[in-house]
């Protein structure tokens, strides 16, 4: 058998066929490369940076909370406060902006 490139090199599909061949990993198909490289060296015993993991749930929270203030929004929209939507539309836009921000420190 070939040696195997190193997980960082690898594509996200390359990573993806490697991880469907770990038992007991769901949700491969959904989850991005920083992710998958996450997944697959938890389930190998391969340490991770502890600030590039953090990061990635950080990243996560904030997704959700955007999620949330955007139904809020449009619950805001259809009751016709446009004041209560455009101080919500800030709001999302300094969390998007703080995403990015995070995102640079996982790279």
């Amino acid at each position: 058998m070939a040696e195997e490139k190193p997980l960082e090199k690898m594509t996200v599909k390359e990573l993806r066929d490697v991880a469907h061949g770990i038992e007991g990993l769901e949700g491969v198909s959904a989850m991005k490369k920083e992710a998958l490289l996450i997944a697959i060296k938890e389930a190998r015993g391969i340490p991770i940076k502890e600030e590039r993991q953090e990061a990635i749930d950080t990243i996560v929270e904030v997704k959700k909370k955007i999620r949330e203030l955007r139904e809020r929004k449009t619950a805001l929209r259809n009751e016709a406060d446009k004041a209560g939507v455009k101080r919500l539309r800030r709001k999302i836009n300094k969390l998007k902006k703080k995403t990015r921000k995070l995102a640079g420190k996982v790279a």
